[in-house]
């Protein structure tokens, strides 16, 4: 044994003299890490390096050297040891013949869970690229949600393959660069490692928009040199003053990247000489009241530009970067931005949460609440999400550089994405809160739900217990928590709608045949459901009532023997039917995203219907009359109104009158009078002196409808009134 080990560290002694990456990983991590720890790194490296044997990389070297290469990047951020460990397995499940469980024999059970969640999803087939991205993605956002370090791993990882892209054919780099801008760099964002994230930026950007890259960067070269003697007097009169004071601190000179400049252009709509913030001064200071004095000393020595100071130290952004920003005229009255902050504040706005990533206790710090928060999110983000695609999205959704603050009623600040609505505030104060929320007032002043909000605005949500989410507001939510929540109530309630609704198609359609639901055996019921491949009756009610299944065959199929036996497990059934003998379907209004009502014909209560299935969004009602129907091949539904209907419903009418001033005003006066909402008007014109409007109004029924017809008939210079037929 003491051979065998002596051989391995004979081995490996050679190994790093003939390998550079191995050099560059054992100098970083011996600069703070203990022999036990390096002894780690050097077992991990044995094993690895055994399992990779004679594997090369795209560009011709050993691959061995890209699992260093990881680790070396981790090293630089001195991570723990067994985060480097585990950088360099990170590979040898998914590219060799070593599985979770031989990591887990040779290094543990921590290891092996860092290595299993980096790696990527084998063995399934997927249907696109995107599921298999998707999959992979919300594996790996499982993972890090048990420990924070797989995603450091990951973008480790992700940073040196960037580095590597030249040996790719173009296609895949363009797709590996556009994955990185949207999803990783945005993650790098959100855990606050600027230094990471802004890399990965350049090398994605310069992929991506070669010309773009170089024109900017020689633009930037271009002012370089006036700019530089412009910050070098500003520093120079900022540590006079600083001086003056006793105030002890650091000016560094900051220029923003390419691909930030390329994003301002874009954004502002405007041309490189209209960035006036390319060029920046960084003030770094031992205290916190040393950058209040800081900022202070700035705004007595420059005049600042009004509604650019942002105070990042009381309201931190959500990944925990700390700040004072001030925008202040220069000489010659050119703007330049200031940042302020404690050296602590400067080293995690470098690093993020990895500058606090304690190895020897765990790392328990508020930059890992603030990603732990996040993280949070995503669980829930993953519970209300059907599939793994809808996760990815929702994420890219959540993952906003810009902030906005709110307060609640009681003085509380919650932090929102900018352009956030009403609803995703609602939301963020409690699910419950955003499903029943019905009304709002900001700064005690009623509002749309829809109403975009702005930092520093009172917000008070008003619910009731009625309350519930409405199709609509997908339409300008911008968090992924609204997003996921809106559309997992939606999917239940259609899904409670279709069930009811497929039950009452499927007995009607089963009546026609002399029988009913109840009357059918479980043997036959099973065999229909084998064929469908569904597991429950209620998944096929489900299915009929969103229109994937035909109610006809179904009932068909169900009722090809004869001499039917009722069931006493199918009493609930005949608790939802009743007793009564079924005709048509009645229709309440109140089916919901299960019914939608056919623009063609805009079918109102009163109006004989009848229903045609829409795959996937249940049935589409339509009036008898419509040309529609009378084209179509698919088999109908009959479908009747029931006694008591709720709701509005869209109609047409169209006006004819001589064309004379106030005829238009005329017209809208008696539509509001009797209660109906204009949706919409159209003007068409006939023929001089005569027009046509086409009114879309909501109403009741067809009495409320008659009734708006025959007020309008006795209006001055109306000609004739008629409801549009589709």
């Amino acid at each position: 044994m003491a051979e065998t080990s002596n051989l391995k560290k004979s081995n490996l002694s050679q190994q790093s003299s003939s390998n550079p990456a191995l050099n560059n990983l054992l100098k970083k991590s011996n600069a703070y890490l203990n022999k036990k720890q390096i002894n780690l790194i050097k077992d991990a490296y044995i094993f690895s390096n055994e399992s990779h044997k004679g594997q090369l990389r795209k560009s011709g070297e050993p691959y061995i050297n890209h699992p260093l290469s990881v680790a070396s990047i981790l090293a630089e951020m001195k991570m723990d040891a067994v985060s480097i460990a585990a950088a360099i397995l990170h590979d040898v499940v998914e590219d060799t013949h070593v599985s979770t469980k031989d990591i887990q024999d040779s290094f543990g059970d921590e290891i092996a869970k860092l290595v299993d969640g980096v790696s990527k999803i084998d063995n399934i087939e997927f249907l696109s690229r995107d599921e298999a991205q998707a999959e992979n993605f919300s594996k790996m956002m499982l993972a890090m949600s048990d420990d924070l370090r797989v995603i450091l791993v990951k973008l480790a990882d992700r940073l040196h393959n960037m580095r590597t892209l030249d040996c790719l054919s173009k296609d895949k780099k363009l797709r590996i660069a556009k994955e990185t801008l949207e999803i990783y760099v945005p993650i790098a964002l959100r855990l606050g490692m600027n230094k990471l994230r802004l890399e990965l930026e350049e090398i994605s950007f310069k992929t991506i928009n070669p010309l773009r890259y170089k024109i900017i960067n020689k633009s930037v070269e271009n002012h370089k040199g006036n700019k530089i003697k412009f910050l070098a007097d500003i520093n120079e009169k900022i540590s006079a003053r600083l001086k003056d004071l006793n105030i002890e601190a650091q000016i560094y000179s900051r220029q923003k990247n390419a691909y930030s400049i390329y994003k301002k252009m874009k954004k502002k709509k405007v041309s490189f000489n209209a960035v006036f913030d390319i060029y920046g001064l960084r003030v770094v200071t031992n205290k916190i009241d040393d950058c209040y004095r800081i900022f202070g000393a700035t705004h007595n020595l420059f005049k600042p530009v009004p509604g650019k100071f942002k105070d990042y130290i009381a309201i931190p952004k959500s990944n925990g970067y700390q700040a004072l920003h001030t925008v202040l005229f220069g000489p010659n009255a050119i703007p330049i931005e200031v940042q302020i902050r404690t050296k602590e504040m400067d080293h995690f706005a470098e690093s993020g949460i990895a500058s606090h990533w304690q190895y020897k206790t765990g790392g328990h710090s508020s930059a890992q609440a603030y990603a732990r928060d996040w993280l949070q999110k995503i669980i829930e983000m993953k519970q209300n999400s059907s599939n793994s695609i809808d996760l990815l999205e929702n994420i890219k959704v959540d993952l906003f550089p810009d902030e906005i603050y709110i307060f609640t009623p009681k003085g509380e600040i919650k932090e929102l994405p900018y352009r956030s609505s009403i609803i995703d505030y609602a939301y963020s104060v409690h699910s419950d809160v955003g499903n029943r929320c019905t009304a709002a007032k900001i700064n005690n002043i009623d509002v749309p739900l829809s109403t975009m909000l702005s930092s520093g605005q009172t917000v008070e949500i008003i619910t009731t217990p009625i309350g519930k989410p409405d199709p609509s507001w997908l339409e300008f939510v911008v968090t992924a928590k609204a997003r996921t929540n809106i559309k997992s109530y939606l999917k239940k309630m259609q899904t409670e709608q279709a069930s009811d609704l497929g039950l009452r198609i499927l007995d009607k359609s089963l009546h026609d045949y002399g029988t009913s639901f109840t009357e059918i055996p479980y043997t036959q019921i099973r065999r229909l459901l084998n064929e469908y491949n569904l597991k429950s009756e209620k998944d096929l009610f489900i299915e009929i009532g969103l229109g994937n299944i035909v109610p006809h065959f179904a009932a068909k199929n169900l009722a090809i023997k004869k001499n039917f036996v009722k069931q006493k497990y199918h009493d609930w059934v005949s608790k939802v039917l009743g007793s009564k003998k079924i005709e048509n379907i009645s229709i309440k209004g109140t089916e919901g995203l299960v019914l939608n009502y056919a623009k063609c014909c805009r079918p109102i209560p009163g109006d004989n219907i009848v229903g045609l299935t829409s795959s996937g969004n249940g049935f589409v009602v339509h009036r008898s009359v419509c040309n529609n129907i009378k084209k179509t091949k698919v088999k109908k539904i009959f479908i009747e109104w029931a006694d008591e209907v709720s709701g509005e419903y869209q109609a047409q009418i169209r006006v004819y009158s001589e064309k004379q001033r106030g005829v238009l005003a005329n017209v809208a006066g008696v539509i509001s009078r009797l209660s109906c909402n204009i949706e919409n008007v159209k003007f068409d014109e006939v023929q001089n002196p005569y027009a046509s409007f086409v009114f879309t109004i909501d109403v009741k029924n067809r009495k409320h409808l008659a009734d708006v017809i025959k007020e309008l008939k006795k209006l001055k210079n109306i000609n004739k009134v008629m409801r549009t037929i589709g």
